[in-house]
C-alpha cells in the first residue's frame, strides 16, 4: 500500500495523537510533530515554527539538510508568518514563482516546493511547514492531514501549559510547605528552650518558698504551692507533646517485619504490672505480623492501650479486647474497651492536637497521644477512626497495609 494514501496517513495520525497525549514538555511535542509532518506527506523536510511576538521563530526542524533552525524572521517576511497572519494553510509548488517567499533566504536550501499550516486557526501560536527538494503539487488530502496534525499540536501545547502550570503550583506549594516546616522548627526550638526556662524558674521559686517557710505554710498556702507545681509539670508535658508532634512529620520510616502479637502482649504485660488492685482483663487475638517501623508502631499500641486502661479506671472490671480483621490488601486492627466512652457528636475533634473528650479532673492527659497515633498511621498509608458510646466504652480501629 502507498504510505502516502489518506488512509495510511490517518492511521499514522492516530499513532501521533497517542504519542502527543503523553508529552509533558514542548521539546517532546516538537520532536514528535517534526517527524510526523515529514512522514505524513513524504516531505524532504519539516519545520516547527513558533510565534514570538512579531517574529517567526524556527524552533525545530527535521530535514535532509539544514534549513533555519534557531532563526527568527518578521511575520510579514516569511511564509510561516503569512499562514499565521491569514489564519489558513498555504501550498506553493514553485517557491520562486511566488512573491510571498523571501527568495534569498531559500536559495541556500534544497527547497523547491512547500506547504505551511497554522497551529490553531483562531489566534495562531505557530506553524508547521513541509518542504520538498523537487517540485511537488501538494494535494488537498496532504493539507488536511497537516492541518489536523497542527490542530492536535495546538491542543497538546495547551495541555502542556496546563501541566507545567500545575507542576509549578506543586513546586510553589512544596516551597511553602518547606518554609512552614522551617518556621515550625524555629517555633519548636523556641518552645523547648525559651518556655522551659521560666517554667524552671517558677518551680525553683516555689521550692525555695517551701523550704524557707517550712511549717509557716498553712494548709491553703501549701495546696496553692502544690497546684503551681502541678501546673508547671502539666505545661512541661504539653511542651514535650508539642515537640513530639512536630518531630513526627520529619521522621523517616524504617520498615521491618513486626511481630504484632508479641509487641501487643509485651505492652499489655507492662500495664498488668502496674495495675495494683484493679481488675484488668486483656483479650488478645492471634494478631498477624506486618511490615512497619517498629518504634512508631509500638507507640501506636502503647497510646491506644494506655487510653483503654485509663478510661476503664472507674469500671469494676476493665475488659480490653484487641483483635483484627483481614480486609483485602489491608489488615484492620482494633482496641475495644468497656470504659467511659465519649459522645460521637464530637468525634471529629478526637485526633486534633490538645483536643480532649473528658475533663482533666476525671481523666488526666494533654490531648497529644491520638494526634501522634493518627500521624504514625497515615505515614504507614493507613487510616484510623473510632466508635463509642458514653459510659459503654470505645473502639479504635486502624488499618495498615498487609504483609506480602
Amino acid at each position: 500500500m502507498d504510505t502516502n494514501t489518506p488512509q495510511t496517513g490517518m492511521e499514522h495520525l492516530v499513532l501521533v495523537v497517542q504519542q502527543l497525549s503523553l508529552a509533558r514538555d514542548l521539546d517532546t511535542v516538537m520532536k514528535i510533530v517534526r517527524t510526523a509532518a515529514r512522514k505524513l506527506t513524504g516531505a524532504d523536510g519539516a519545520t516547527f515554527v513558533l510565534k514570538d511576538k512579531d517574529k517567526c521563530y524556527y524552533a525545530d526542524e527535521d530535514a535532509i539538510s539544514p534549513l533555519w533552525k534557531g532563526n527568527r524572521f518578521p511575520l510579514t517576511s516569511c511564509i510561516s508568518g503569512w499562514a499565521m497572519l491569514n489564519k489558513r494553510p498555504v501550498a506553493i509548488e514553485d517557491i520562486y514563482q511566488d512573491n510571498r517567499i523571501p527568495h534569498d533566504a531559500y536559495r541556500p536550501t534544497f527547497v523547491k516546493s512547500l506547504a505551511m499550516v497554522p497551529i490553531r486557526t483562531i489566534e495562531p501560536i505557530g506553524a508547521i511547514g513541509n518542504y520538498w527538494a523537487n517540485h511537488h503539487q501538494t494535494t488537498e488530502d496532504e493539507v488536511k492531514l497537516l492541518q489536523s496534525l497542527a490542530d492536535i499540536t495546538a491542543v497538546t501545547m495547551e495541555n502542556v501549559n496546563v501541566y507545567n502550570e500545575l507542576e509549578q503550583r506543586v513546586k510553589d506549594r512544596t516551597a511553602d510547605l518547606e518554609a512552614a516546616n522551617k518556621s515550625l522548627e524555629a517555633f519548636s526550638y523556641s518552645v523547648s528552650h525559651d518556655l522551659r526556662a521560666p517554667l524552671r524558674s517558677i518551680s525553683g521559686f516555689v521550692d525555695i518558698l517551701q523550704r524557707s517557710l517550712g511549717d509557716k505554710f498553712d494548709i491553703h498556702e501549701r495546696n496553692t504551692a502544690e497546684r503551681i507545681v502541678n501546673s508547671v509539670k502539666h505545661m512541661e508535658q504539653l511542651i514535650d507533646g508539642l515537640l513530639a508532634f512536630s518531630r513526627m512529620g520529619k521522621q523517616q520510616l524504617l520498615k521491618t517485619n513486626v511481630a504484632i502479637k508479641k509487641m501487643v502482649s509485651d505492652v499489655c504485660e507492662s500495664f498488668m504490672e502496674q495495675k495494683g488492685d484493679r481488675q484488668l482483663i486483656f483479650h488478645i487475638s492471634d494478631l498477624p505480623d506486618i511490615q512497619a517501623d517498629t518504634t512508631l508502631i509500638r507507640q501506636v499500641w502503647v497510646n491506644l492501650i494506655s487510653n483503654a486502661v485509663k478510661y476503664t479506671r472507674k469500671k469494676e472490671a476493665a475488659i480490653i479486647e484487641i483483635g483484627f480483621e483481614e480486609k483485602q490488601d489491608n489488615i484492620l486492627y482494633y482496641v475495644k474497651d468497656n470504659g467511659a466512652g465519649f459522645n460521637m457528636e464530637y468525634a471529629q475533634k478526637l485526633f486534633g492536637v490538645f483536643q480532649r473528650m473528658h475533663l482533666q479532673k476525671d481523666f488526666e492527659g494533654i490531648g497529644i497521644g491520638l494526634s501522634l497515633v493518627e500521624r504514625i498511621i497515615e505515614k504507614h498509608d493507613g487510616k484510623i477512626w473510632a466508635d463509642a458510646k458514653v459510659d459503654e466504652g470505645a473502639t479504635f480501629y486502624f488499618t495498615l497495609p498487609a504483609k506480602h
